[in-house]
């Protein structure tokens, strides 16, 4: 009787252990499961990221180019009301004269 109440303490000491290891295997299956998770997360955030500032970069180069489009053709007419005036004054000081 004695080595039968061993044997069921031995049986359940055994699988204690066994339920302990499956607990930690699923417990690290799990933190793995999360990390890969949270770097994949990290990626998408990243390659998003990335993706909005192209786009940025992309509208503030666009956007940069009209202004010096618009530069050279403030230049273009402010030297046409340059020569215009200049026209004028020569006219009116060759009526003065």
């Amino acid at each position: 009787d004695s080595n039968r109440r061993q044997g069921g303490i031995q049986q359940l000491l055994a699988a204690e252990q066994e339920a302990q290891q499956i607990v930690n295997a699923a417990r690290n299956a799990k933190t793995a499961r999360l990390k890969q998770a949270k770097e994949e997360a990290e990626k998408d955030a990243a390659e998003f990221r990335a993706q909005l500032e192209a786009e940025f970069q992309k509208k503030l180069a666009e956007s940069s180019g009209d202004s010096g489009a618009n530069v050279k053709r403030l230049e273009a007419e402010t030297e046409a009301k340059i020569q215009r005036l200049n026209n004028e004054s020569e006219r009116i000081s060759a009526d003065v004269v």
